[in-house]
């Protein structure tokens, strides 16, 4: 295995040699263009025929070799990202407890939970509001009276002079929050970014059929006899309303239909599945218990008192009650249960990012730092969910790293069956080379160093939030155990994934 980089900058020097050559080609291509241009003889034109053709024929047959250097430039030469100067810290991060959806935090609504975990966090790094320069916050669920979640986060901070705005990239939203956020800050445009997400689906807008909206707005400007007739025409059924759908519209699939078509093609049974679900709650339940996630929960505040647990944990499953639990997507031939599916979750988080150079001004020493990022696409209609070995390599590649290198691994548990083909497919030479165009795979998981906290099964899944949570638990563990390097790497509807990488020192 090649040495692994040092560093960002180590992984750009190597880039260098070959960008000079294009740096050296550029002036000299205009001093090439005025020749032709200064001789007037028609003894010139003819000359561009018999030597343009050559070369125009001769360019198509070189090009074959192209691929093989885009194989190889993938290996290790991908420029990193950053500015090459500052990199980006990542102060503190927390977030609220996640709760099932119409449970503990039903009534909060989502602008409130993220202002109470963007308050708690400012507070306690002690940093003056006026410090911060951009508020960046992830939703996929859409806020109706708010949609700009960032924006009201900050006026209800007090933070008038923070424009904020609001992201969303499915399930990928809390990774977009972060990586859009480190590149306010190596754009040059800010130096601190409060950047988090949130999603309770317990307020999911729920709509009405176009009709009964069409003839809504007829009644508000009818009159008199007008307005009677207006009102004969409604059909009280019509009144239902359209329940919220997690249905993909490109697919017209729920995402459980996608992961259980996954676990067909990929012959992923259904006892591994649930021993990865029982695993993933005996590490979630391990960690609250010996306090590694305390100092990362915050309490809030609701009607109907304060919430200050994840209420999803279970901490005695037992194998032989999930055996007997009927699937949930395909009735007659499935494997996915509600055990192996991560549930329907409310909750919110926040990171605090500074350029690295800021945070030594401030006094900050950083939880780590954010080394890469990648985001992924792929075709929805097959395997929708293998975005995390879409995007993972080239996270791996701007890094400098290997998955060797990696100290803790988190794949989020949208399903067993899903976090399983996508370990099965980083293994696999066929897929790398047909689908990513790679020769090398990315290897083995060492299974000892995934999701050791516990994941999506255990905790649940509020889509935005979730990102932020794997960032600032992946953070605190790599502290806890005294390790440098993690990983983590979520799939999103659409077809989409991301892979974010992170170092301690």
């Amino acid at each position: 295995m090649p040495p692994r980089l040092k560093s960002v900058t180590t992984a750009v020097q190597q880039t260098l040699p070959e960008a000079k050559p294009a740096v050296v080609a550029a002036p000299k291509a205009p001093k090439a263009a005025k020749a032709p241009a200064a001789p007037k003889p028609t003894a010139a034109p003819k000359a561009p025929k018999a030597v343009a053709v050559a070369p125009v024929a001769a360019a198509p047959v070189e090009t074959p070799a192209a691929p093989a250097k885009k194989t190889v430039a993938t290996e290790r030469t991908v420029r990193p990202l950053g500015n090459g100067v500052d990199r980006i810290a990542i102060v503190g991060g927390l977030r609220t407890p996640f709760s099932r959806s119409w449970s503990d935090l039903n009534d909060v609504d989502p602008v409130e939970l993220s202002t109470q975990v963007a308050r708690e966090l400012l507070f306690r790094l002690e940093i003056k509001p006026q410090d911060v320069d951009q508020v960046i916050w992830g939703t996929v669920i859409s806020v109706v009276r708010s949609p700009n979640v960032a924006r009201e986060v900050a006026m209800n901070l007090g933070m008038y002079n923070c424009s904020g705005f609001s992201v969303s990239r499915a399930c990928a939203s809390g990774f977009q929050a972060i990586a859009s956020g480190a590149q306010q800050i190596w754009s040059g445009e800010c130096d601190v970014v409060l950047a988090g997400g949130v999603d309770v689906t317990s307020h999911a807008p729920v709509t009405y059929k176009k009709k009964v909206v069409d003839q809504l707005q007829k009644l508000q400007k009818a009159k008199g006899m007008d307005l009677l007739k207006e009102v004969s025409q409604l059909n009280p059924v019509d009144f239902f309303p359209t329940p919220p759908s997690i249905s993909e519209r490109y697919t017209g699939k729920t995402m459980g239909e996608h992961a259980e078509e996954m676990a067909q093609n990929f012959a992923i049974s259904r006892r591994s599945q649930e021993e990865l679900a029982i695993a993933s709650h005996k590490k979630a339940a391990a960690a609250v218990q010996s306090g590694k996630l305390a100092g990362e929960i915050i309490t809030v505040q609701t009607p109907t008192g304060p919430v200050s647990t994840d209420n999803l944990i279970r901490t005695d499953m037992d194998a032989g009650k999930l055996a007997k639990l009927k699937p949930v997507f395909d009735k007659r031939n499935g494997t996915i249960t509600a055990a192996t599916s991560s549930a329907l979750t409310d909750g919110a988080g926040c990171v605090l990012l500074m350029r690295e150079s800021r945070a030594k001004e401030l006094g900050y020493t950083p939880l780590g730092f954010v080394r890469s990022w990648a985001f992924a696409g792929q075709d929805p209609r097959e395997n929708m969910l293998l975005g995390n070995v879409y995007s993972t390599p080239l996270a791996l590649d701007r890094a400098g790293l290997w998955l060797g290198d990696i100290d803790l691994l988190e794949i989020h548990e949208a399903f067993a069956a899903q976090v399983l083909s996508n370990i099965k497919m980083f293994n696999d030479k066929a897929f790398f080379r047909d689908k990513l165009n790679r020769e090398k795979v990315l290897g083995e998981v060492d299974f000892a160093k995934l999701n050791t906290r516990g994941g999506s099964l255990a905790f649940g899944h509020p889509f935005a939030a979730t990102g932020i949570r794997i960032a600032t638990t992946m953070l605190n563990a790599l502290k806890q155990d005294d390790k440098q390097f993690g990983l983590g790497t979520i799939c999103a509807a659409g077809g989409m994934g991301t892979a974010m990488v992170f170092e301690r020192n």
